[in-house]
């Protein structure tokens, strides 16, 4: 793949990738940012290895994920969520975004789940896809939808 071809694929599907990102970061800009970013870089050192560049969405959209997984694991948050509900910081979604009641109830859901509701209701990706890009069984996608869906309902509830 050629670096404008590599240019092209991006501009393409950056957009998403944000949206996607930002959601997963429960409307956290900066930490969705530096994610897309490093995304972005480790798709461009590993462009060689994509055998169809038709399947560039859903490949960069793996790489994606599993960057904010190790980006998870990396950086352990120690408050609790009813501590930490009411600070107010640069970093996270102000008092008047219009989803911070949906960021911050996404943010409750264990990350499987929040992953595989996004892909599937904000991406439109189908189970089989989903399990591939989580590298688990399309029952187990089955599970986090539909648990996923359970917590929301309940967390939005209140």
């Amino acid at each position: 793949m050629t670096r404008e071809q590599f240019i092209s694929h991006v501009e393409a599907v950056q957009g998403a990738i944000r949206r996607f990102l930002l959601a997963l970061c429960c409307g956290d800009t900066q930490l969705a940012d530096d994610i897309a970013q490093e995304a972005f870089m480790k798709a461009y050192l590993a462009a060689d290895n994509l055998k169809d560049p038709a399947k560039f969405k859903s490949w960069v959209f793996k790489i994606a994920y599993t960057t904010f997984i190790s980006s998870l694991r990396s950086c352990r948050q120690y408050a609790d969520y009813d501590s930490a509900h009411d600070i107010a910081t640069p970093d996270r979604a102000d008092d008047a975004f219009r989803y911070q009641d949906l960021y911050q109830a996404l943010d409750r859901l264990p990350a499987k789940e929040r992953t595989s509701v996004l892909l599937f209701y904000m991406e439109g990706y189908s189970i089989k896809e989903i399990a591939d890009l989580e590298e688990v069984s399309a029952e187990a996608v089955k599970q986090h939808l539909s648990r996923g869906r359970s917590h929301l309902r309940a967390l939005l509830s209140n």
